[in-house]
C-alpha cells in the first residue's frame, strides 16, 4: 500500500470521520435488513418488503432541505456545540425516539405505524447525511488533496462499520431473545440498539467543529449581491434573493463547469450506477432466509465477515483509485460488480452452502467496496467548492434515487419470476451495463484533475 497515503489513515481527524460514517451507515440497517427480516418473520409478503424499502427514497431527495440544513441555525444547540453537531444530534434524538416506538409495535396490527416511523428514522438519517458530509470535510482542509482522499476512504470504512456492526448487533440481539423465548424479540432487540445512538451521540460531542460566523456571514453577503441586482429591498424581494443564493446558484453552477450534455451524461451515470448492486442488496437476506440460513449465518457470513473485508477491500481501493484514476477505477468495479451478482446466481442453484456463501459474499464486498469509494470520490471530485455542502447532497440523491426507486420493485421482480433466484441475480448482473456505456461516451470530456 502506497505509504505516503498510508500515513494519512492514522491521523487523529481520520478517528472523527470513521465515527461520522459509522453514524451515517448505522440508520441503514434499521430501515434496511432488520425492518425486512421483522416483517418477513412476521409472514408478510416479499412485494410487501419490497415496497416498504420506498422509504429508502427519502435519501434521494434530501438535497431539496440541504439548502435549509446548511444555512439554519438551532436555537441553544448551534452556540454550544456548533452548526453542524447541533443538527447531526438533534437527528439522532429523533431516530432514538422512533426505535423506542417501534418496541411497542407488532407487525401484524400496526404494519402502518412501523412503516411511518421507518420514514422518521429515514428522513432523519438522510437529513444527519447531509451535515456529516459537511462537517466531514470541513475536518480537513482545501489544498489537503491526499488527506481529503484518505478521509473518503475512512468516511466509506466506517459507514461499512455502522452497517455491519449494527447488523450484526441487531440480527444476535433478536436470536438471543428469541431463543430465551420472546416472542417480541425483535422489539427487545431495537431497545439494544438504542444504545448505539447514545454512545455515538456522546462521542460526537468530541468532534471539533469550525465556528460557523463566517459562514453564516458570507451567505449574507451573497444575500445583498443578489438584492442589489433585482433592485427594491421588499420582503418578497428578500425572499427570492435567499432562495436564490441558496438553491438556484448551486444547481447552475453544475450546469454551467460542465455544460449541458455533459452534466446530463454524468446525472444519468449517477443515477444508474449502483442499481443492480440495490436489487441485489434489498433481497438479500431474502434470499438467504428462503434457501436455508439461520439468522446466526447470515449474521456471521453476511455481516461479520462482510465487515473486515470491506475495511481492508475499501482501504486498498482508495489507494487504486489515486493511484490509476477513477475512471479506470469505475469501469473495474462495475465490471466487477457484475460478476460478482452471478455468484449468487450460482448460491440460488447449489444451494444453502456456506462455503459458496461466504465466497459469494466475500467477492461482493471486494466489488462494493471499490465501487463505493470510486464512486464517493468522483461525486467529491465533480463538485463546485463554493456550493460544496447542497451539489454533494444534489449528486449523491441521485445516486441513491437510482438505489431505491428502482429496486423498490425488487421484490416484486422475484414474485413475477416465481422465486427463480437464479435468474434474478443474472438480471442485476446485467443492469450496470447502462451507466458504463454513458460513462465511456464521456470519458474524454470530464476534466477530473486527478
Amino acid at each position: 500500500m502506497n505509504k505516503s497515503l498510508l500515513k494519512f489513515y492514522f491521523e487523529k481527524r481520520m478517528a472523527r470521520i470513521f465515527l461520522l460514517g459509522a453514524m451515517s451507515g448505522f440508520p441503514w440497517v434499521l430501515i434496511g435488513s432488520a425492518l425486512s427480516l421483522w416483517l418477513k418473520e412476521n409472514d408478510l409478503s416479499r412485494s410487501t418488503i419490497g415496497w416498504a424499502g420506498l422509504i429508502f427514497a427519502v435519501y434521494s431527495i434530501n438535497f431539496l432541505w440541504a439548502p435549509l440544513i446548511d444555512r439554519l441555525r438551532i436555537p441553544f444547540l448551534t452556540e454550544k456545540i456548533g452548526h453542524r453537531k447541533s443538527w447531526i444530534l438533534l437527528m439522532q434524538f429523533s431516530i432514538f425516539i422512533s426505535l423506542v416506538a417501534w418496541s411497542f409495535l407488532d407487525p401484524k396490527e400496526s404494519l402502518f405505524g412501523i412503516i411511518a416511523f421507518g420514514l422518521i428514522i429515514a428522513i432523519s438519517s438522510a437529513t444527519q447525511d447531509i451535515t456529516i458530509d459537511a462537517l466531514r470535510i470541513e475536518q480537513i482542509k482545501k489544498e489537503e488533496g491526499r488527506a481529503m482522499a484518505a478521509g473518503a476512504a475512512i468516511a466509506v470504512v466506517g459507514w461499512w462499520t455502522g452497517y455491519k456492526i449494527g447488523g450484526v448487533i441487531s440480527l444476535f440481539a433478536a436470536e438471543f431473545f428469541q431463543r430465551l423465548g420472546y416472542q417480541n424479540y425483535w422489539q427487545l432487540s431495537f431497545l439494544v440498539l438504542i444504545l448505539i445512538i447514545l454512545i455515538t451521540s456522546i462521542c460526537l460531542l468530541l468532534i471539533p467543529e469550525e465556528n460557523s460566523s463566517a459562514r453564516a456571514l458570507n451567505q449574507s453577503a451573497e444575500d445583498k449581491k443578489i438584492l442589489n441586482i433585482i433592485g427594491d429591498k421588499t420582503k418578497l424581494q428578500q425572499i427570492i434573493a435567499w432562495l436564490t443564493g441558496t438553491v438556484i446558484n448551486p444547481l447552475a453552477s453544475f450546469f454551467k463547469n460542465n455544460t449541458l450534455p455533459i452534466a446530463i451524461g454524468l446525472i444519468s451515470f449517477i443515477f444508474l450506477f449502483k442499481i443492480g448492486e440495490a436489487f441485489l442488496g434489498r433481497m438479500s437476506v431474502i434470499f438467504y432466509k428462503e434457501i436455508g440460513f439461520s439468522k446466526t449465518d447470515i449474521a456471521i457470513y453476511s455481516k461479520g465477515l462482510g465487515w473486515l473485508t470491506t475495511i481492508s477491500f475499501t482501504l486498498i481501493g482508495g489507494v487504486f483509485a489515486i493511484r490509476f484514476g477513477l475512471l479506470k477505477a469505475l469501469f473495474l468495479s462495475g465490471i466487477t460488480m457484475a460478476l460478482t451478482n452471478l455468484m449468487f446466481t450460482a448460491l440460488a442453484w447449489v444451494g444453502a452452502s456456506k462455503l459458496l456463501f461466504a465466497s459469494a459474499v466475500l467477492l461482493d464486498d471486494l466489488a462494493a467496496s471499490f465501487a463505493t469509494v470510486s464512486f464517493v470520490a468522483f461525486i467529491s471530485i465533480l463538485v463546485d467548492r463554493n456550493y460544496t455542502a447542497t451539489q454533494y447532497a444534489l449528486l449523491a440523491s441521485i445516486g441513491t434515487a437510482g438505489r431505491t426507486l428502482f429496486a423498490a420493485s425488487s421484490g416484486a421482480m422475484v414474485d413475477y419470476l416465481n422465486g427463480n433466484w437464479g435468474l434474478f441475480f443474472i438480471i442485476t448482473a446485467l443492469m450496470v451495463i447502462p451507466s458504463l456505456v454513458i460513462l465511456f461516451s464521456i470519458r474524454n470530456k470530464l476534466h477530473l484533475n486527478e
